[in-house]
C-alpha cells in the first residue's frame, strides 16, 4: 500500500478561488492598452518623451549597462545608482536617498525593516497595499486609524505612548490618495509626530512630479527632518521605473544592512537610474510648474497619431488661471490626462 498517495487535486483551492471571483464579477485578466490614455500613471507623458529617450541613448553610448548583474551588495552597485541617489538627496533637500526596484518594494521594505519589537505603526485606514505587505512582515504592532483624521492619530498615539514610553511610533500615510484624490493633513501629522516622538512615513508617489515647487511633491516641506521619510516613485510622473526612499542617513544605512528585499534582490537597471542624473525629467517639471503658456489648450498624445503629433483638449480654466483648475479634493481636473511635456515646452 502506497502511504504517500493522496486524493488531493493540485491547485484545487486556487481553482475554487478564481471561480468565486468570476461569480462575483471580480475576475481580473490582462489586456493590451488601446485608445487615448485616461488611466495610466504616466501623468506628464514623459515615459515616451523625446528628451527621456535621448537621455537613455546617451547613457548607452557612455557604456551604461541595461542590467545590473546582481545585488547592490555584490557587483550590482553601479555609479548611476549612486549618482541618482546623490542627485535625489540634493534635489529634494534630504540627507540621503536609496533607490529600489519600485514603489511597492520600497514601501514594504520600509515598514518591514525599520519598525522594531516594542514599536507601533499607526497607519491610515486607506493606506496602500504595499504598506500592508510591509506591516504583515513587521515586528511592530500595527494600529489602523481613521482616514485623514489628524485628531484620531493624536488620540491613538497618546493612548499608546502612555503605556510605551520607550518604543518608537511610526505614522504611515499617503500624501495623495489616488482612488479618492484627497490629501493627508501632513502639517498636522508632522506636529503630532514631534509631540509623541514618532517618525512620519509618507508615500508621495502620486504627487511627485505633479505638485510642489519643481515637482517636488506634497511632502517637500518634510524633507530634511530627522523624523520623516518620504517615498517617491520614478514610475509615475517621472516616466521611468524604480523608487526613492528619501530621509536621514540612518534610514539608508539600516535598509542596506537589514532590508531583505534590498539585500537579496538584483539591483534595478542602471539605465533607468541614468535618466535622473542628466535631469531630463526634472527640467520638464520645473518648466511645466512655471508654465506661461498663453493658449487655452493642453496637448496630449493620441494613439491615432505618430511621432510628436498631439491632439488637443480645450479647458476654459487654463486660459483664466494659466494652470489646470483643481477639484474640491485638490486634484487637478486634468490629473488623468497625460500631458505631452515637449508640446508644452514648445508652446512657451
Amino acid at each position: 500500500m502506497d502511504m504517500g498517495r493522496t486524493t488531493n487535486t493540485p491547485l484545487a483551492a486556487q481553482v475554487d478561488d478564481l471561480a468565486g471571483l468570476a461569480h462575483a464579477a471580480r475576475l481580473r485578466s490582462l489586456s493590451l492598452p488601446g485608445g487615448a490614455d485616461f488611466s495610466s500613471n504616466d501623468y506628464l507623458a514623459l515615459a515616451g518623451s523625446a528628451r527621456l529617450k535621448a537621455a537613455v541613448m546617451d547613457a548607452l553610448k557612455r557604456g551604461v549597462p541595461v542590467g545590473s548583474g546582481g545585488s547592490r551588495l555584490l557587483r550590482g552597485n553601479h555609479p548611476e545608482h549612486e549618482a541618482l541617489e546623490a542627485e535625489a538627496a540634493r534635489f529634494f533637500g534630504c540627507e540621503s536617498a536609496l533607490f529600489l526596484a519600485n514603489g511597492y518594494t520600497a514601501n514594504s521594505a520600509l515598514l518591514a525593516t525599520l519598525p522594531q519589537r516594542g514599536d507601533a505603526i499607526f497607519h491610515d485606514a486607506l493606506v496602500h497595499a504595499s504598506a500592508h505587505e510591509g506591516m504583515r512582515l513587521a515586528r511592530a504592532e500595527c494600529i489602523a486609524v481613521a482616514h485623514n483624521d489628524a485628531d484620531a492619530f493624536a488620540d491613538a498615539l497618546r493612548r499608546w505612548r502612555a503605556g510605551n514610553p520607550r518604543g518608537t511610533a511610526w505614522i504611515a500615510v499617503e500624501s495623495l490618495y489616488s482612488m479618492d484624490g484627497d490629501r493627508a493633513p501632513l502639517a498636522e501629522l508632522a506636529r503630532i509626530a514631534d509631540r509623541y516622538g514618532a517618525v512620519l512615513l509618507v508615500d508621495d508617489a502620486h504627487a511627485t512630479g505633479v505638485f510642489g515647487a519643481g515637482g517636488r511633491g506634497l511632502a517637500a516641506e518634510l524633507d530634511g527632518r530627522e523624523n520623516a521619510i518620504v517615498l517617491r516613485t520614478c514610475g509615475k510622473a517621472l516616466g521611468a521605473e524604480g523608487a526613492l526612499l528619501c530621509g536621514p542617513q540612518i534610514m539608508r544605512d539600516h535598509l542596506v544592512n537589514r532590508a531583505r528585499s534590498f539585500i537579496f534582490s538584483t539591483a534595478p537597471s542602471p539605465l533607468m537610474a541614468a535618466w535622473s542624473v542628466c535631469q531630463a525629467s526634472v527640467a520638464h517639471f520645473t518648466r511645466i510648474g512655471n508654465s506661461r503658456t498663453p493658449a487655452n489648450t493642453i496637448s496630449f498624445p493620441t494613439p491615432s497619431m505618430s511621432g510628436s503629433s498631439v491632439g488637443s483638449l480645450v479647458t476654459s480654466s487654463w486660459k483664466r488661471s494659466k494652470r489646470p483648475s483643481t477639484s474640491a479634493s485638490g486634484l487637478p481636473l486634468m490629473a488623468s490626462v497625460i500631458i505631452d511635456a515637449d508640446a508644452v515646452e514648445m508652446a512657451q
